[in-house]
């Protein structure tokens, strides 16, 4: 394990150890789990985006889509339903 510094303002440090204290923590545990989140946090959200790319790019390729009414009747109906029917593609070229 390395060792690595971090130079806060006092204001913020102070406002990590009373956080820290709240959660029954050190500073030390608190700002590890901080910097564990927000580093999991910036990879999901660049997962996200790669997958979202990849949405675009298939769709653009087919040509094809979904009706956002019919999404939205599908998710409702999911959270009842396990079984619920996707909805189909359907061509947004005209």
């Amino acid at each position: 394990m390395s060792t690595t510094s971090l130079k806060l303002s006092d204001e913020l440090k102070q406002r990590a150890i009373a956080a820290a204290m709240k959660q029954g923590v050190s500073p030390h545990a608190f700002m590890v789990q901080a910097i564990e989140q927000a580093a999991t946090a910036a990879e999901q959200r660049a997962s996200f985006l790669a997958a979202a790319l990849a949405a675009r790019e298939d769709a653009l390729a087919s040509g094809e889509g979904y009706e956002a009414h019919e999404v939205h009747a599908f998710l409702k109906k999911r959270i009842t339903d396990r079984k619920a029917e996707r909805p189909k593609a359907k061509s947004w070229r005209g």
